[in-house]
């Protein structure tokens, strides 16, 4: 099989582990709080992402994998960003949003990348970039005000917020990494292992109940594999294989959409036009974007 076929399925595979995700934040929540969904999901996924790396390791010949000094702080610091303080916000918008909204706010993570790189890297917002980032954000208000653009009335503004903060979090994560030199794998590997150390301590400090049931639990393994886990690797390998990055960063576009397919037929979420058209506008405008 050609390098570039194998590239478009694991584009494929990270795009349908992240279409179904929204899906199963929602019905894992029903069973548990967001604190504690976010505990067991992030120990499967360090576990899991931790046994990868060292089966790569072992393959290769090489050593442990161990990081040690900078690379330790690194991964500390990355590891507060994602997975803890990146999920502690996500959670808590999916805890107070329909799944239809929570996910295409949390999508505007590109747009944020380009505000935050003015300040933290010293590139500028060409024109057409500053268009993107209003197309995108009209798509914003359509959705937090579910098309009642004369009155902005949002329906839930403190989990819009949230919903915005975790992609502007997510957004600064991403531009840390660009000066990390480590490999990808790695560093998410050692980044949730300190990120589960993270969200373990907040769980004892706010006194929550280890307990979760059988159907949260399995829920959590699912976010923890899928989302948290196989989702990076496989979009990590696709980048790899792929002759350029274009060539499969397109099929991206494809998640949110699915997604909304996935909320309306396992949440049972009635998809609101507003919502349709607000994700509309902010693929337009990330898209936009990258044009310029």
């Amino acid at each position: 099989m050609r390098k570039q076929t194998q590239a478009y399925l694991f584009a494929v595979g990270a795009v349908l582990c992240w279409s179904t995700v929204a899906s199963a934040f929602k019905l894992t929540l029903r069973e548990t709080d967001p604190i504690t969904m976010l505990l067991y999901a992030s120990f499967f996924s360090a576990a899991f992402l931790l046994a990868v790396r060292f089966g790569r390791k072992r393959e290769r010949g090489g050593g442990s994998g161990t990081p040690r000094g900078t690379a330790w702080r690194r991964s500390a610091a990355g590891g507060f960003l994602n997975p803890f303080l990146y999920y502690v916000v996500l959670f808590q918008a999916y805890d107070l949003l329909p799944a239809q909204e929570a996910q295409p706010l949390n999508y505007t993570w590109p747009i944020m990348v380009v505000l935050l790189s003015a300040p933290l890297l010293g590139q500028r917002i060409r024109p057409l970039g500053f268009a993107a980032i209003l197309v995108s954000f009209l798509g914003v208000i359509v959705i937090s005000t579910h098309g009642n653009l004369r009155e902005l009335r949002f329906t839930n503004g403190p989990g819009a917020l949230l919903a915005l903060g975790s992609s502007a979090i997510w957004a600064l994560y991403w531009l840390r990494n660009v000066k990390d030199p480590r490999d990808d794998a790695e560093k998410l590997a050692w980044n949730f292992v300190f990120g589960a150390a993270y969200v373990l301590v907040l769980h004892l400090a706010l006194g929550k109940d280890l307990r979760i049931s059988p159907r949260g639990l399995a829920g959590c393994l699912y976010i923890g594999l899928f989302e948290m886990g196989l989702a990076f690797l496989f979009w990590l390998r696709a980048l790899r294989l792929s002759e350029t990055s274009a060539k499969v960063s397109n099929i991206v576009f494809l998640s949110p959409f699915l997604s909304l397919f996935f909320i309306r037929s396992v949440i049972g979420e009635r998809i609101l036009p507003s919502s349709v058209a607000g994700l509309a506008l902010i693929v337009l405008g990330i898209w936009i974007q990258r044009r310029s």
